[in-house]
Protein backbone atom coordinates (compact mmCIF):
# COMPACT_ATOMS: atom_id res chain seq x y z
CA UNK A 1 0.00 0.00 0.00
CA UNK A 2 2.95 2.59 1.05
CA UNK A 3 5.35 3.17 -2.12
CA UNK A 4 9.06 2.83 -0.94
CA UNK A 5 11.47 5.69 -1.70
CA UNK A 6 13.82 4.98 -4.22
CA UNK A 7 17.52 5.45 -4.14
CA UNK A 8 19.19 8.46 -6.13
CA UNK A 9 21.60 6.64 -7.66
CA UNK A 10 20.04 4.53 -10.72
CA UNK A 11 23.27 4.95 -13.02
CA UNK A 12 23.47 0.90 -13.36
CA UNK A 13 20.21 0.68 -14.72
CA UNK A 14 20.69 3.83 -16.97
CA UNK A 15 23.65 2.40 -18.43
CA UNK A 16 22.02 -0.95 -18.92
CA UNK A 17 18.99 0.30 -20.75
CA UNK A 18 21.65 2.18 -22.81
CA UNK A 19 23.83 -1.21 -23.20
CA UNK A 20 20.55 -2.68 -24.63
CA UNK A 21 19.26 0.02 -26.69
CA UNK A 22 22.77 0.11 -28.34
CA UNK A 23 23.24 -3.73 -28.76
CA UNK A 24 26.19 -4.15 -26.90
CA UNK A 25 25.64 -5.85 -23.47
CA UNK A 26 28.85 -5.38 -20.96
CA UNK A 27 29.95 -9.35 -20.02
CA UNK A 28 29.21 -9.11 -16.57
CA UNK A 29 26.13 -7.97 -14.89
CA UNK A 30 24.77 -8.64 -11.24
CA UNK A 31 20.97 -8.68 -10.79
CA UNK A 32 19.39 -8.13 -7.66
CA UNK A 33 16.49 -6.22 -5.92
CA UNK A 34 12.81 -6.71 -4.95
CA UNK A 35 11.36 -5.65 -8.23
CA UNK A 36 10.92 -9.20 -10.23
CA UNK A 37 9.14 -8.16 -12.85
CA UNK A 38 11.91 -5.50 -14.12
CA UNK A 39 14.83 -7.46 -12.88
CA UNK A 40 13.58 -10.51 -15.43
CA UNK A 41 12.31 -8.36 -18.18
CA UNK A 42 15.61 -7.01 -18.92
CA UNK A 43 16.86 -10.64 -18.40
CA UNK A 44 14.92 -11.54 -20.97
CA UNK A 45 15.92 -8.31 -22.89
CA UNK A 46 19.50 -9.46 -22.49
CA UNK A 47 19.08 -12.51 -24.05
CA UNK A 48 17.55 -11.09 -27.27
CA UNK A 49 20.37 -8.96 -27.36
CA UNK A 50 23.00 -12.05 -26.87
CA UNK A 51 21.76 -14.85 -28.17
CA UNK A 52 20.07 -15.16 -31.94
CA UNK A 53 16.56 -16.52 -32.11
CA UNK A 54 16.27 -20.39 -32.29
CA UNK A 55 19.67 -20.69 -31.02
CA UNK A 56 18.81 -20.14 -27.18
CA UNK A 57 19.43 -23.88 -26.30
CA UNK A 58 22.54 -24.07 -27.59
CA UNK A 59 24.46 -20.75 -26.05
CA UNK A 60 22.54 -20.01 -23.22
CA UNK A 61 23.98 -22.02 -19.64
CA UNK A 62 21.66 -21.71 -16.65
CA UNK A 63 21.81 -22.78 -13.46
CA UNK A 64 20.18 -22.48 -10.00
CA UNK A 65 21.10 -22.56 -6.26
CA UNK A 66 22.83 -25.85 -5.25
CA UNK A 67 22.99 -26.42 -9.29
CA UNK A 68 25.73 -23.97 -9.10
CA UNK A 69 29.37 -23.78 -7.97
CA UNK A 70 32.58 -22.32 -9.15
CA UNK A 71 33.02 -25.20 -11.00
CA UNK A 72 29.98 -25.00 -12.85
CA UNK A 73 30.83 -21.05 -14.00
CA UNK A 74 34.25 -21.95 -14.88
CA UNK A 75 33.19 -24.89 -17.09
CA UNK A 76 29.65 -22.73 -18.50
CA UNK A 77 31.55 -19.47 -19.18
CA UNK A 78 34.36 -21.25 -21.72
CA UNK A 79 31.80 -23.10 -23.81
CA UNK A 80 32.17 -22.17 -26.92
CA UNK A 81 29.08 -20.43 -28.91
CA UNK A 82 27.40 -22.41 -31.54
CA UNK A 83 26.21 -20.90 -34.91
CA UNK A 84 26.30 -17.91 -32.99
CA UNK A 85 28.85 -14.90 -32.05
CA UNK A 86 28.15 -15.24 -28.14
CA UNK A 87 26.92 -17.45 -25.36
CA UNK A 88 25.66 -15.91 -22.55
CA UNK A 89 25.70 -17.60 -19.12
CA UNK A 90 23.36 -17.14 -16.03
CA UNK A 91 23.58 -18.27 -12.51
CA UNK A 92 20.72 -17.67 -10.26
CA UNK A 93 20.78 -17.62 -6.48
CA UNK A 94 24.25 -18.61 -6.30
CA UNK A 95 26.02 -16.93 -3.23
CA UNK A 96 28.32 -15.08 -5.14
CA UNK A 97 29.54 -13.29 -1.78
CA UNK A 98 29.91 -16.31 0.85
CA UNK A 99 32.54 -18.08 -0.80
CA UNK A 100 35.28 -17.51 1.25
CA UNK A 101 38.21 -15.73 0.66
CA UNK A 102 40.06 -18.48 -1.89
CA UNK A 103 36.56 -18.87 -3.40
CA UNK A 104 36.08 -15.01 -4.34
CA UNK A 105 39.84 -14.84 -5.42
CA UNK A 106 39.17 -18.07 -7.58
CA UNK A 107 35.86 -16.05 -9.21
CA UNK A 108 37.98 -13.00 -9.71
CA UNK A 109 40.20 -14.87 -11.69
CA UNK A 110 37.72 -16.67 -13.72
CA UNK A 111 35.33 -13.37 -14.29
CA UNK A 112 38.63 -11.54 -15.30
CA UNK A 113 39.10 -13.51 -18.24
CA UNK A 114 35.74 -13.83 -19.07
CA UNK A 115 36.34 -14.84 -22.90
CA UNK A 116 35.01 -12.02 -25.33
CA UNK A 117 32.10 -14.51 -26.77
CA UNK A 118 30.51 -14.81 -23.02
CA UNK A 119 28.20 -12.50 -20.79
CA UNK A 120 27.87 -13.37 -17.39
CA UNK A 121 25.02 -12.95 -15.38
CA UNK A 122 24.15 -13.25 -11.76
CA UNK A 123 20.64 -12.98 -10.66
CA UNK A 124 19.31 -13.10 -7.17
CA UNK A 125 15.85 -14.07 -6.89
CA UNK A 126 14.91 -16.09 -3.97
CA UNK A 127 17.49 -15.50 -1.91
CA UNK A 128 18.81 -11.97 -0.48
CA UNK A 129 22.68 -10.88 -1.61
CA UNK A 130 24.73 -9.81 1.32
CA UNK A 131 26.61 -7.59 -0.67
CA UNK A 132 30.19 -6.09 0.35
CA UNK A 133 30.22 -2.65 -1.26
CA UNK A 134 34.04 -2.69 -0.58
CA UNK A 135 34.65 -5.81 -2.05
CA UNK A 136 37.15 -6.84 -4.78
CA UNK A 137 34.33 -8.86 -6.46
CA UNK A 138 31.70 -6.03 -6.56
CA UNK A 139 34.46 -3.35 -7.75
CA UNK A 140 35.47 -5.92 -10.77
CA UNK A 141 31.61 -6.81 -11.62
CA UNK A 142 30.86 -2.45 -11.67
CA UNK A 143 34.05 -2.67 -13.89
CA UNK A 144 32.80 -4.74 -16.11
CA UNK A 145 29.40 -4.47 -16.53
CA UNK A 146 27.03 -3.27 -13.63
CA UNK A 147 25.10 -3.79 -10.19
CA UNK A 148 21.50 -3.40 -11.20
CA UNK A 149 19.49 -2.85 -8.26
CA UNK A 150 15.69 -3.14 -9.47
CA UNK A 151 13.82 -1.26 -7.10
CA UNK A 152 10.24 -1.19 -5.83
CA UNK A 153 9.16 1.70 -7.93
CA UNK A 154 7.52 4.55 -6.51
CA UNK A 155 3.79 5.71 -7.41
CA UNK A 156 4.77 7.99 -10.38
CA UNK A 157 6.54 5.56 -12.47
CA UNK A 158 3.79 2.90 -11.95
CA UNK A 159 0.93 5.09 -12.68
CA UNK A 160 2.91 5.66 -15.82
CA UNK A 161 3.43 2.38 -16.69
CA UNK A 162 -0.26 1.26 -15.88
CA UNK A 163 -1.85 3.98 -18.34
CA UNK A 164 0.74 2.09 -21.26
CA UNK A 165 -0.09 -0.89 -20.26
CA UNK A 166 -3.70 -0.70 -20.54
CA UNK A 167 -2.99 1.78 -23.67
CA UNK A 168 -1.69 -1.63 -25.29
CA UNK A 169 -4.74 -3.58 -24.36
CA UNK A 170 -6.56 -0.73 -25.95
CA UNK A 171 -7.93 0.66 -23.35
CA UNK A 172 -7.25 4.15 -21.05
CA UNK A 173 -7.01 5.26 -17.33
CA UNK A 174 -7.37 8.10 -15.48
CA UNK A 175 -3.66 8.76 -13.70
CA UNK A 176 -5.57 8.98 -10.43
CA UNK A 177 -7.21 5.71 -11.02
CA UNK A 178 -4.24 3.79 -11.60
CA UNK A 179 -2.86 5.42 -8.43
CA UNK A 180 -6.26 3.70 -6.85
CA UNK A 181 -5.12 0.13 -8.78
CA UNK A 182 -1.91 0.34 -6.87
CA UNK A 183 -3.27 1.12 -3.51
CA UNK A 184 -5.56 -1.81 -3.67
CA UNK A 185 -3.35 -4.38 -5.02
CA UNK A 186 0.05 -3.07 -3.89
CA UNK A 187 3.31 -2.00 -6.29
CA UNK A 188 5.04 -5.05 -7.50
CA UNK A 189 4.70 -4.90 -11.25
CA UNK A 190 4.41 -8.30 -11.17
CA UNK A 191 0.99 -8.64 -9.07
CA UNK A 192 -0.58 -5.22 -10.99
CA UNK A 193 0.54 -7.01 -14.14
CA UNK A 194 -2.02 -9.98 -13.96
CA UNK A 195 -4.37 -7.42 -12.53
CA UNK A 196 -4.70 -4.63 -15.61
CA UNK A 197 -5.17 -8.05 -17.81
CA UNK A 198 -8.08 -9.10 -15.55
CA UNK A 199 -9.56 -5.43 -15.24
CA UNK A 200 -8.76 -4.98 -19.63
CA UNK A 201 -10.37 -8.46 -20.46
CA UNK A 202 -13.50 -7.50 -18.07
CA UNK A 203 -14.69 -3.85 -18.88
CA UNK A 204 -16.43 -3.42 -22.03
CA UNK A 205 -15.55 0.66 -22.01
CA UNK A 206 -12.50 2.34 -24.00
CA UNK A 207 -12.12 3.92 -20.26
CA UNK A 208 -11.01 2.03 -17.39
CA UNK A 209 -13.47 3.28 -14.27
CA UNK A 210 -12.91 2.59 -10.90
CA UNK A 211 -15.95 0.92 -10.53
CA UNK A 212 -13.92 -1.84 -13.08
CA UNK A 213 -11.36 -1.86 -11.24
CA UNK A 214 -13.63 -2.75 -7.81
CA UNK A 215 -15.43 -5.30 -9.47
CA UNK A 216 -12.61 -7.76 -10.56
CA UNK A 217 -9.34 -6.66 -8.84
CA UNK A 218 -8.13 -9.07 -6.34
CA UNK A 219 -6.97 -6.31 -3.13
CA UNK A 220 -4.23 -6.83 -0.68
CA UNK A 221 -5.46 -7.57 2.76
CA UNK A 222 -3.71 -4.46 3.99
CA UNK A 223 -5.92 -2.30 1.59
CA UNK A 224 -8.86 -3.47 2.48
CA UNK A 225 -8.30 -3.94 6.31
CA UNK A 226 -7.48 0.00 5.70
CA UNK A 227 -10.49 0.88 4.06
CA UNK A 228 -12.06 -0.63 7.21
CA UNK A 229 -10.51 0.89 9.73
CA UNK A 230 -10.92 4.41 7.89
CA UNK A 231 -14.56 3.69 7.30
CA UNK A 232 -14.30 3.08 11.37
CA UNK A 233 -12.93 6.52 11.65
CA UNK A 234 -15.25 8.18 9.78
CA UNK A 235 -18.01 6.59 12.07
CA UNK A 236 -19.69 4.35 9.52
CA UNK A 237 -19.49 1.19 11.23
CA UNK A 238 -21.86 -0.57 9.14
CA UNK A 239 -19.26 -0.41 6.52
CA UNK A 240 -16.45 -1.31 8.85
CA UNK A 241 -18.43 -4.24 9.66
CA UNK A 242 -19.50 -5.66 6.57
CA UNK A 243 -15.71 -5.40 5.15
CA UNK A 244 -14.68 -7.19 8.48
CA UNK A 245 -17.30 -10.02 7.94
CA UNK A 246 -15.94 -10.29 4.44
CA UNK A 247 -11.96 -10.65 5.67
CA UNK A 248 -13.12 -13.38 8.33
CA UNK A 249 -15.35 -15.04 5.21
CA UNK A 250 -12.64 -15.29 3.31
CA UNK A 251 -10.18 -16.71 6.51
CA UNK A 252 -8.06 -13.81 6.55
CA UNK A 253 -5.58 -13.64 9.07
CA UNK A 254 -7.23 -12.09 12.37
CA UNK A 255 -3.16 -11.54 13.09
CA UNK A 256 -2.82 -9.87 10.19
CA UNK A 257 -5.84 -7.58 10.27
CA UNK A 258 -4.95 -6.73 13.58
CA UNK A 259 -1.33 -5.42 12.56
CA UNK A 260 -3.07 -3.86 9.54
CA UNK A 261 -4.93 -2.05 12.35
CA UNK A 262 -2.79 -1.17 14.37
CA UNK A 263 -0.49 0.74 11.89
CA UNK A 264 -3.93 2.27 10.48
CA UNK A 265 -4.04 3.61 14.12
CA UNK A 266 -0.85 4.52 14.99
CA UNK A 267 -0.48 6.59 11.65
CA UNK A 268 -3.80 8.09 13.14
CA UNK A 269 -2.14 8.62 16.60
CA UNK A 270 0.96 10.67 15.22
CA UNK A 271 -1.33 12.58 13.15
CA UNK A 272 -2.76 14.11 16.02
CA UNK A 273 0.75 14.58 17.64
CA UNK A 274 1.42 16.75 14.24
CA UNK A 275 -1.85 18.41 14.32
CA UNK A 276 -1.05 19.61 17.47
CA UNK A 277 2.91 20.24 17.06
CA UNK A 278 1.70 22.43 14.52
CA UNK A 279 3.66 20.26 11.86
CA UNK A 280 2.70 20.38 8.47
CA UNK A 281 1.01 17.50 5.57
CA UNK A 282 4.84 16.84 4.15
CA UNK A 283 6.41 16.60 7.71
CA UNK A 284 4.08 13.95 8.73
CA UNK A 285 4.39 12.18 5.00
CA UNK A 286 7.80 12.40 5.37
CA UNK A 287 7.36 10.35 9.23
CA UNK A 288 6.25 7.91 7.36
CA UNK A 289 7.80 7.02 4.50
CA UNK A 290 4.78 8.11 1.67
CA UNK A 291 6.15 8.90 -1.69
CA UNK A 292 4.66 11.66 -3.56
CA UNK A 293 1.39 10.58 -5.75
CA UNK A 294 -1.87 12.11 -6.04
CA UNK A 295 -3.06 8.69 -4.12
CA UNK A 296 -0.90 8.87 -1.14
CA UNK A 297 -1.55 12.14 -1.37
CA UNK A 298 -5.13 11.50 -1.07
CA UNK A 299 -4.15 8.83 2.04
CA UNK A 300 -2.22 11.93 4.00
CA UNK A 301 -5.18 13.75 3.69
CA UNK A 302 -7.54 10.69 4.91
CA UNK A 303 -5.24 10.16 8.01
CA UNK A 304 -4.90 14.17 9.13
CA UNK A 305 -8.68 14.95 8.78
CA UNK A 306 -9.76 11.42 10.83
CA UNK A 307 -7.13 12.47 13.76
CA UNK A 308 -9.32 15.79 13.55
CA UNK A 309 -12.05 13.71 14.79
CA UNK A 310 -10.61 12.59 17.91
CA UNK A 311 -8.77 13.26 20.58
CA UNK A 312 -5.13 12.39 21.50
CA UNK A 313 -5.38 10.08 24.42
CA UNK A 314 -8.09 8.83 22.55
CA UNK A 315 -5.70 7.92 19.30
CA UNK A 316 -3.42 6.47 22.38
CA UNK A 317 -6.25 3.99 23.80
CA UNK A 318 -6.88 2.97 20.48
CA UNK A 319 -3.54 1.86 19.58
CA UNK A 320 -3.15 0.40 22.78
CA UNK A 321 -6.18 -1.40 22.25
CA UNK A 322 -5.32 -2.99 18.71
CA UNK A 323 -1.89 -4.35 20.87
CA UNK A 324 -3.77 -6.00 23.53
CA UNK A 325 -6.56 -7.41 21.09
CA UNK A 326 -3.38 -8.52 19.25
CA UNK A 327 -1.92 -10.09 22.27
CA UNK A 328 -5.44 -11.92 23.06
CA UNK A 329 -5.91 -13.06 19.17
CA UNK A 330 -2.48 -14.97 19.48
CA UNK A 331 -3.57 -16.81 22.50
CA UNK A 332 -7.48 -17.31 21.46
CA UNK A 333 -8.77 -20.88 21.39
CA UNK A 334 -8.74 -21.49 17.24
CA UNK A 335 -12.18 -20.03 15.87
CA UNK A 336 -12.54 -17.45 18.49
CA UNK A 337 -10.13 -15.15 17.50
CA UNK A 338 -12.65 -13.71 15.04
CA UNK A 339 -15.17 -12.78 17.71
CA UNK A 340 -12.11 -10.23 19.39
CA UNK A 341 -11.61 -8.60 16.44
CA UNK A 342 -15.25 -8.00 16.46
CA UNK A 343 -15.10 -7.02 20.24
CA UNK A 344 -12.49 -4.53 19.34
CA UNK A 345 -14.28 -2.86 16.00
CA UNK A 346 -17.71 -2.47 18.60
CA UNK A 347 -15.34 -1.22 21.26
CA UNK A 348 -13.50 1.36 19.42
CA UNK A 349 -16.92 2.30 16.80
CA UNK A 350 -18.76 3.41 20.21
CA UNK A 351 -16.56 6.54 20.19
CA UNK A 352 -15.73 5.94 24.03
CA UNK A 353 -14.58 8.74 25.91
CA UNK A 354 -11.21 8.33 27.63
CA UNK A 355 -10.14 10.98 30.11
CA UNK A 356 -7.27 13.44 28.82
Amino acid sequence: MAYKKKSADNSAMQELKRDLKAGTPKPLYLFYGEEAFLRDYYLGKLKEAVLPAGLEDFNLHTAKGKECSIDWIEQAVDCLPMMSERTLVVATDFDLFGQGEKGRDRLIAILSALPDYCTMVFVYDLVTPKIDGRSKLLALIKKLGGAVNFQRQDEEQLTGWICRQFKKAGKSIDTRDAGYLVFLCGDLMHDLSSEIGKIAAYTSNDRVSRQDIDAVASPKVDAVVFKMTDALASKDFDKAASVLADLLHNRESPVMILSVMGKYFRQLYTARLYLDGGKTKQQYKELWNMASGYYMDQQADRLLAAARRFSLPWCRYAVRRCAEADAAVKSAPRGQDGEVLTALLVELASGRRVAV
